[in-house]
């Protein structure tokens, strides 16, 4: 059995915003993301400064991010 991991290609859509710089130096970005070959989807997650790395991050469709916002926007901050 061989071991090896598939290349994971990827290609951001569009940088919708910076949510924070952590201190390591790498952003926490929300962004539409296009994996592999599937339509694009909302991503936040951590980015290198360079842009090449990338942390563990979530993945949210448009119904996803639209049931976030209710929720966020429900939130006492």
């Amino acid at each position: 059995m061989d071991n090896f991991m598939a290349e994971i290609k990827y290609e951001i859509v569009e940088k919708l915003g910076l949510l924070a710089e952590t201190p390591k130096g790498w952003n926490k970005e929300l962004n539409f993301v296009k994996w592999n070959d599937y339509d694009p989807k909302y991503d936040i997650r951590e980015w290198s400064p360079d842009g090449t790395k990338m942390g563990k991050g979530v993945t949210l469709t448009k119904e996803e991010i639209i049931a976030l916002k209710d929720i966020l926007n429900k939130l006492e901050l």
